[in-house]
């Protein structure tokens, strides 16, 4: 059994809690699903018909392929012309208009023939007509030959080049002045561009009904198929023709069968496919990681990544925006093993991709391609601890996809240089696979927005927080050096324990670097950290002295609060000593007053005890490593005899019964001490001592820097 799937009794919120999420989570996915009628035929252009004989059960037209269809448009569009309404006031309002300007005082001494000259020009310009910039621009698009101008009920046809923009009517108004005798300059001034107004509107609806009427006459049919006429049999090759007809009877098909009933069977059909996923993805948790479902946030995490591919998906393929294989799906296998483990990682990819799949309507080569990219990524980032790592994942997993996907072209007779199309090899979507590719570097940063949304930590945080160069560590190991080397120690003795035995090495090392900080704020009441023999605590009480020691656990869980470090380092702290007794203070009160009721949470440490197997190791680690250190001599015996109580004692005190490591756990984590200890505190061998008189002038460099050592000790002492 894993060590992080403690067996526990399901209580009726627990189940409901499940139900309810699973049944959101299904409501919500089968909502966005599209609802079209998925094709029974599977059969490529050029291969041979993998079914048996097909004879058409009823009458059908041979529909016309959208490219047929596009190009009859495109043939139509060369007859539409649209209708323009003659606005006859709008001349009769300029021409007043210019008159009267005609007549101001600026032009009243304009000869005749500019007066003249001008009212002809004006008049030709609107009998010609006179079309806005914008529908202009939009006739000369369009491509558009002629336009029908109509007043009340009668419409001529009028060739568009013909027409004028108001640009165009400026510069006709000056056509041919000069050979008039009129000076074009004169004209200029006289701002005549001022009566120059559009009279044609483009009148909407009568060019709508014209355009309709045009593809009315289209037809959409090329041809009829009778029922019981033969379309194809087994082995004959299909055609670009067969194809035709093949579409045209399942589009026929699914018109004579679209009914609510077959909908409502459709969504029978999305449920169940769903429904089966999310209860299996439920199963695992359950059998085989309990410890993520009384995790909010890694619940919170799942099902949001479960949810955010499926809908993503559903919502290209209805809109058919862009090529699903943009997305970066193996980004989500990365997240979750840098934040869980590779098992979860990969099964949860499994069912995000089928999820997604279901919204596919050849899911073939899409589930095949993202399941051996998500493997791959999985196995190619099983411990983060570096940037470089991302992108060598997503080198390798896009690798595979391209791999993958090539061998799926090549099995379907595809070629490099096909003839067509449909027997070549679409290239675009090996550049979207790369496009995806490039997309999953993005998960480092991304990471970084999920540990501060969920309150996870990811190796490379553990890296980050683990450079004994931060502040925090560096001010430890200024203001309390024992304590620095004895937590540099635990953190070494915690990480080897952890590889031996399945823990999360890194974890538990950044986390012993830490669990001490407290004792910075009265560093000189510890041991490790005292100088000269002058210890502190002779001159206090005994209820004091515990108080001191047990503080440095609050005074911590302070410290890391106040420069902001992870939630799991908190936890480290409070639970190294769990709810354990301060054992000197506690042992030596009760002998001083053996007739007194003593009060046990005046010695004891607040707690709680370790809940997970890395701050297990911590406790053990740190309670060996401390002990080690008082040993008056450093045999195997010693070390054995000192390693075995102190865990045994932990073990028979309860302080290992709520997390998950074993017996064999432990056992391994004592062997892992013996030898480490031994090696820290092994016998240095003596120096043999010459019988000559070179005695003296042969000494070793090691034995003069051990007699200055001696002799300003005694000199200090005197």
């Amino acid at each position: 059994m894993s060590r992080y799937n403690k067996p526990f009794t399901h209580g009726w919120r627990e189940v409901l809690a499940q139900v309810l999420i699973a049944a959101a989570f299904i409501a919500l996915v089968v909502w966005f699903q599209p609802r079209g009628s998925r094709s029974l035929m599977h059969f490529d252009v050029g291969r041979p018909w993998p079914y048996g004989q097909l004879i058409a059960p009823f009458d059908f037209p041979i529909f016309k392929t959208d490219a047929q269809l596009a190009h009859e448009r495109d043939s139509v569009r060369k007859l539409y012309e649209p209708y323009f309404e003659l606005q006859p006031q709008t001349e009769a309002e300029q021409m007043t208009a210019l008159r009267a300007a005609l007549r101001s005082q600026s032009m009243s001494d304009l000869p005749l023939a500019y007066r003249t000259f001008i009212e002809r020009r004006i008049h030709e310009i609107y009998e010609i007509g006179i079309i806005s910039n914008e529908e202009f621009q939009r006739l000369r698009a369009d491509s558009i030959q002629n336009i029908r101008v109509f007043a009340g009920t009668e419409a001529t046809a009028h060739p568009v080049w013909q027409m004028l923009n108001p640009k165009a009517a400026y510069d006709y108004l000056f056509m041919n002045a000069d050979s008039l005798g009129l000076s074009r300059a004169k004209l200029t001034k006289l701002n005549l561009n001022e009566f120059i107004v559009p009279n044609l509107s483009y009148d909407e609806s009568k060019s709508d009904a014209h355009w309709n009427e045009l593809l009315g006459s289209l037809s959409p049919s090329s041809g009829m198929v009778l029922a019981g006429q033969g379309i194809i049999d087994r082995g004959n090759i299909v055609t670009e023709h067969d194809a035709q007809i093949l579409a045209s009877y399942e589009r026929a098909a699914v018109a004579r069968n679209s009914t609510s009933r077959e909908n409502s069977l459709i969504v029978l059909g999305q449920f169940l496919y769903v429904a089966v996923i999310v209860i299996c993805f439920v199963f695992y948790f359950n059998l085989f990681r309990r410890d993520y479902i009384s995790s909010g946030r890694s619940v919170s995490l799942i099902v949001l990544l479960m949810l955010v591919y499926p809908l993503l998906t559903t919502f290209l393929v209805r809109h058919t925006l862009l090529s699903v294989y943009l997305i970066p799906y193996v980004m989500l296998p990365v997240f979750v093993r840098v934040f869980m483990d590779s098992r979860t990682a990969f099964f949860t990819h499994v069912c995000s991709v089928l999820l997604c799949a279901v919204s596919l309507r050849y899911p073939f080569e899409f589930i095949a391609t993202q399941l051996m990219g998500g493997l791959v990524a999985v196995y190619t980032l099983r411990e983060l601890s570096e940037r470089s790592q991302i992108f060598r994942t997503a080198i390798y997993s896009t690798a595979t996809m391209l791999v993958v996907y090539a061998s799926l072209d090549f099995l379907h007779g595809r070629q490099l240089l096909g003839d067509t199309s449909l027997t070549r090899v679409d290239f675009t979507i090996y550049q979207h696979i790369v496009i995806s590719g490039v997309l999953v570097v993005f998960a480092y940063p991304l990471m970084y927005l999920i540990e501060r949304l969920f309150g996870f930590t990811s190796n490379v945080t553990l890296v980050e927080l683990s450079n004994v160069n931060r502040p925090l560590l560096r001010r430890l190991s200024e203001v309390a050096p024992g304590t620095f080397q004895h937590s540099m120690q635990v953190a070494n003795l915690s990480a080897e324990v952890a590889l031996k035995i399945g823990a999360k090495a890194q974890l538990v090392r950044t986390g012993a670097l830490y669990h001490d900080i407290g004792k910075m704020l009265n560093a000189a009441f510890f041991t490790e950290n005292q100088a000269g023999g002058i210890n502190p605590h002779d001159n206090l009480d005994l209820k004091e002295s515990a108080r001191i020691i047990i503080s440095h656990v609050a005074d911590g869980e302070t410290l890391a609060d106040r420069h902001e470090l992870p939630r799991f380092i908190r936890d480290f702290i409070s639970t190294h000593h769990g709810k354990g007794l301060v054992k000197y203070f506690y042992i030596t009160y009760k002998n001083q007053h053996p007739d007194e009721v003593i009060d046990y949470s005046s010695f004891s440490y607040a707690g709680p005890d370790p809940f997970t197997a890395e701050q297990a190791i911590l406790m053990m680690t740190d309670a060996v490593e401390a002990s080690a250190r008082s040993l008056k001599e450093y045999t195997e015996e010693s070390i054995a005899e000192l390693v075995d109580r102190i865990i045994d004692t932990q073990v028979a005190e309860g302080h290992f019964a709520n997390c998950p490591i074993t017996f064999q756990d432990i056992s391994t984590a004592k062997e892992v001490f013996k030898e480490k200890l031994k090696t820290i505190y092994h016998t240095r061998i003596s120096y043999p001592k010459l019988q000559n008189s070179e005695e003296n002038t042969s000494e070793t460099t090691e034995q003069k820097d051990e007699k200055k050592h001696k002799s300003k000790s005694s000199l200090s002492k005197s």
